[in-house]
């Protein structure tokens, strides 16, 4: 599968948003990338299906959305109506999780599964045939700019085997704490999707420089 930038706008400037975007977007990201938090699930307030329809009139870009939230089933219904392509949940906090993940298909978005980094990767066994993407934390979620961890890279691997067997397109996404010297470990370890914020939005040589250098170590 093509490998794809998904650019997390947690840590991007709000009051210069759509020049961001736009910058970003002409620079070669491939997905905008939704954290949505509560300061239940994590210990975090962030945004919600307004900022998604504000993106939709930004970009024309897929957009996927990472629900860290108490109750995502709820809020399904508002961030497809916003525009969102694909929609994320915790297999933590979701005792139902087969009707959430069903509830994402008939509101037509593709169904994302999220391992918290002290998650087993067994845990998802039961949902693969219903995915269209996993995603691995590399981070305990809750903020961004946080640090790599490297012993994900393992879990990373465990996923791409799961993947793998099941012989169909599902994307293995990894966030947290990914920029240039750590991209190359995370595709090694078989992801082909990477969320990145602070790497694109909040360094010293730009969003455009920034994305460039990204694209050359995933090869496009």
């Amino acid at each position: 599968m093509k490998k794809i930038i998904n650019a997390s706008i947690l840590n991007a400037d709000f009051s210069q948003l759509e020049n961001q975007l736009e910058e970003a977007s002409a620079a070669g990201i491939d997905w905008i990338h939704l954290d949505i938090m509560d300061g239940h699930f994590v210990p975090n307030i962030s945004m919600g299906p307004s900022m998604a329809k504000t993106c939709r009139r930004i970009s024309a870009l897929p957009m996927d959305a990472h629900l860290m939230i108490s109750n995502p089933n709820q809020f399904i219904p508002a961030f497809a109506d916003a525009g969102v392509n694909l929609i994320s949940v915790h297999i933590e906090q979701d005792i139902h999780i087969h009707r959430t993940l069903q509830n994402i298909k008939d509101h037509n978005c593709r169904a994302g599964i999220v391992l918290n980094p002290g998650t087993p990767v067994s845990s998802i066994e039961s949902v693969m045939d219903m995915v269209d993407l996993v995603l691995v934390m590399s981070v305990d979620p809750g903020f961004g700019g946080q640090k790599f961890l490297l012993p994900v890279l393992d879990k990373i691997q465990m996923v791409r085997k799961m993947i793998d067997a099941q012989n169909r397109d599902i994307y293995l996404q990894v966030d947290g704490g990914i920029d240039t010297e750590t991209l190359p470990f995370v595709i090694d370890a078989g992801a082909d999707s990477f969320v990145i914020g602070s790497a694109i939005f909040n360094n010293q040589i730009g969003i455009q420089q920034s994305v460039t250098n990204l694209k050359k170590l995933i090869g496009s």
